[in-house]
Order: structure tokens, then sequence, then C-alpha cells
């Protein structure tokens, strides 16, 4: 009878293959457990600038020259300010929403935006407006935002240079998952036969796994007639 006899460097090769496999899947599973425990860890810690996904934005404010050559239609909204914010004549773009239906914000993080198909100045019905919490460096236009109180007033001039002015009748911040619901309060006017205003941003804590913000800030104001 007769026998065959593996070749001992053959099942060498194998058992050192074997092992370089075998090392490489426990460092993979080690750094996938690292990384968990790593985002979970900083889930919800506290960011003071948002590093956005979105890296198109711009983070220089306009120019005074730019910012007085801006210009809508007479009924449209074009500057926003709010003294006690320090925000003087922001100016207000007319905006849609994006390919997921949310709410499209200026590339300019000084800039705010208008949903153009809310409500006007003068006009009646809620004002949607939205602006940034911040870019990747530096602070955005509604940074500031959740310090408005009651009473506060926000001064919208439109196209024709009219103004109007809306005083503050809440403040309040709603978490991401509540957010889309509470949209559905923050197009109506919060005083029955008055027009009003809404301004919404991004607030709260940081999220490095959702790559947000897990808080939306809503400021609703009523027209001061």
């Amino acid at each position: 009878m007769s026998l065959k006899i593996s070749n001992g460097r053959a099942v060498l090769k194998w058992v050192l293959i074997s092992v370089l496999i075998i090392l490489f899947l426990v460092f993979f599973l080690k750094t996938a457990i690292w990384e968990k425990i790593y985002y979970d860890e900083k889930e919800g810690s506290e960011r003071a600038i948002a590093i956005e996904m979105d890296e198109e934005l711009v983070e220089v404010a306009p120019s005074a020259s730019e910012v007085a050559e801006y210009r809508v239609a007479a009924d449209r909204p074009r500057y926003l300010s709010i003294d006690k914010l320090d925000i003087h004549n922001a100016r207000v773009l007319p905006m849609g929403v994006n390919d997921k239906g949310e709410l499209s914000t200026p590339n300019n993080i000084f800039d705010v935006g208008w949903y153009y198909n809310s409500g006007k100045p003068g006009k009646g019905g809620t004002l949607l407006i939205d602006g940034h919490n911040g870019g990747p460096h530096v602070q955005g236009v509604f940074k500031a935002l959740p310090a408005l109180s009651e009473g506060d007033i926000i001064v919208i001039e439109r196209g024709d240079g009219a103004k109007f002015k809306y005083s503050v009748v809440e403040n309040r911040a709603v978490a991401l998952s509540e957010a889309n619901d509470y949209m559905a309060t923050a197009i109506r006017t919060p005083t029955a036969g008055r027009e009003s205003l809404t301004l919404i941003s991004c607030a709260g804590e940081w999220s490095d796994q959702q790559k947000t913000y897990m808080s939306r800030q809503f400021v609703r104001a009523i027209l001061v007639e």
C-alpha cells in the first residue's frame, strides 16, 4: 500500500496565509468596535461650529456694496434685521426645497432664505425664513437665535423699502425627530388673524453620526400693527 504525503512547504504556506487573514479580520473588528465606541461617546457633544457635509458654504460676509446693491421684487422680503442679535440688513434670498423635500438654505452663512411659497411681508399669512447656525469655521447669521425672547423685534424690509416689525411670541428648540411634524405649527400664525413670521435654524447638540445638530430652533413672531 502506498500513501501520498502532502508537501510540507505547501502546508506551511497555507498556514501563514490563514494566520494573516485571521490577523486582518481581528484588526478590522477592533477598528470597527473602536469607531463605534468613539462616536457613541461623541454623540450629543456640544459643537461651537458645525462641520457640514455641504463643502460649498461661503463663510465670507457680503461686502457693504453687495448688500446695498441687492434687489428683489417690490413685494418680496429684501433684508432682515434683529438689533438684539446684531444682525443688520442680512440679505433675504428666495429659496425653494431640495430633492429631499427639505427647505433649502443659502450657500452664504450670512444670508437668510425666504421660502417663496410662504407669506409675503404686509400681505398676510406666515413668512418662513431659515438661516445657518454656522459653517465649518465661522458662526452663521442665526447662531444666537436661541437668545431671542418674547417681545424682541425682528424687522423685514421689503423690496420697495417698506419696513415691517414683528414681535417675538415664542422661541423653542424642537428635537430633530419631531421637527418635521412641528412644521405644521410653524407655518401657521400663533395669533389668529395676524400676519406672522417664523425663523428656523439648526441648534442644540451635534451628532457625529448624523452630521447635523440634533434640534431645530423655531422663533415665531407676529406683525406689530
